[in-house]
């Protein structure tokens, strides 16, 4: 695998000295290539749905389904993120140290990042188009319940790029528990990893690699309803972040609701979730206004359940439902239903996740509904990206000093040259 990678890293060298122009063509020909190939996808995928019909979750197996709209979906990505500017080369910041010294701040790729991935197979394709647009080498290990997607995916993007100008070294796809336990000791040669599955999988990667690792290990997403907030639009809200897409990362899996609605908001919410088929949890104050409920347990409030399953929760303030989301909660996305602009406000300045809505569903967290094309994942840690990861997260920078025989000597000392550090426009 090593040479493999040495060679990828050295496509990816050829990939980031291209042209925007190159990269924007590749673009737009692996849209078109997926288009004309999406009989060939859904058949290939339905074999990977039949071959593991009775061996998957609920949650997974529906992740694995790639329907017609998907494929659509991905087709509209890869055209959005070939519309966007350059990212490459951009001017950050200038600084004019002295007189013929200017130092500046240049965006420039990751060099190689490697995407594992389970269920899922359309990711292969936002990481490839996202890859392709920042200049970065990728290395693709999808799930083997995807094997037969993966393989079709591989080979048309392959054909896409078979007569461009540009060598095709600069993505790969590996299969096979064995190649991930190699790719994950090639620390010299990967540049980030990003894992996508399950909290246990997730885990895994970062305990068993010295590479960097961008990634969420859960998606315990919460809905506060405030006393403030329009009982018709909460109910609508909770049900598409519930129902819209329930193995998601961004469905609901917790509601919290103000003690001072509470007689009057929980039955109509639970009515219109029953009437939907999402199975009810919930706390001692759900339970005596229901009558029957599955109670939550105090170390139960942070399950991501990823499917038709929500915990309602009755809080006796904004402050108690911000201190329950920062401790229950896995930083990803969070949202308050309310009128009252200043909770509103609070709660965003408080609640510590990657994404914090207002009056919306938590299904909007995602890439292509942020206007990034796609995404290669999502970051709940603090460091490099948060939330839906595009182009920028997969960026980096390096500092350009440009001078005229310039000396660091001539700046210390007697009578010694003064620095500028005068700003100047990008």
């Amino acid at each position: 695998m090593r040479d493999d990678l040495s060679l990828l890293k050295q496509g990816a060298l050829h990939l980031r000295s291209s042209s925007a122009g190159q990269r924007t063509r590749m673009l737009e020909l692996l849209a078109d290539s997926i288009e004309a190939n999406t009989e060939l996808l859904l058949s290939e995928n339905e074999r990977d749905c039949q071959e593991h019909a009775h061996s998957l979750a609920p949650a997974l197996a529906q992740r694995l389904h790639l329907s017609r709209e998907k494929v659509e979906a991905l087709v509209a990505g890869i055209r959005e993120i070939s519309r966007q500017p350059d990212p490459l080369g951009a001017v950050m910041s200038r600084t004019q140290l002295d007189q013929g010294l200017t130092l500046e701040k240049v965006s420039i790729p990751l060099g190689v990042i490697a995407v594992i991935f389970e269920s899922r197979p359309d990711v292969f394709f936002q990481v490839l188009g996202l890859s392709l647009r920042s200049g970065n080498g990728v290395v693709l290990k999808g799930g083997y319940e995807a094997t037969h997607s993966n393989r079709a995916m591989y080979r048309i993007a392959r054909e896409a790029f078979a007569h461009n100008e540009l060598p095709a070294e600069w993505f790969t796809l590996i299969e096979g528990r064995e190649s991930v336990s190699e790719l994950l000791k090639c620390d010299d040669l990967i540049d980030l990893v990003i894992p996508r599955g399950s909290n246990e999988f997730v885990r895994f990667i970062q305990e068993n690699s010295r590479i960097p690792v961008l990634g969420h290990a859960a998606g315990v997403c919460h809905l506060y309803i405030d006393r403030s907030a329009s009982h018709g639009q909460a109910v609508e809200i909770v049900l598409d972040a519930k129902t819209q897409y329930p193995a998601a990362c961004n469905a609901v899996e917790t509601v919290l609701i103000h003690e001072e609605i509470a007689l009057e908001f929980v039955p109509k919410l639970a009515t219109a979730l029953q009437s939907a088929a999402v199975y009810l949890r919930g706390c001692a104050r759900c339970e005596e206004i229901l009558g029957t409920v599955d109670r939550v347990g105090d170390d139960q409030w942070g399950t991501e359940y990823g499917a038709l399953v929500i915990a309602l929760k009755v809080v006796p303030s904004l402050d108690a439902a911000i201190a329950h989301v920062n401790t229950f909660g896995s930083h990803h996305t969070d949202g308050i239903l309310a009128t009252d602009e200043l909770a509103c406000a609070r709660f965003t300045d408080l609640v510590d996740s990657a994404s914090v809505f207002v009056n919306c569903s938590t299904r909007f967290a995602d890439g292509y509904r942020f206007g990034l094309g796609a995404e290669v994942g999502i970051g709940t840690g603090k460091l490099h990206a948060r939330g839906p990861v595009g182009i920028e997260g997969l960026l980096t920078y390096k500092y350009i000093l440009r001078g005229s025989g310039q000396v660091v000597s001539t700046y210390s000392g007697c009578n010694p040259r003064v620095f500028r550090f005068k700003r100047l426009e990008r």
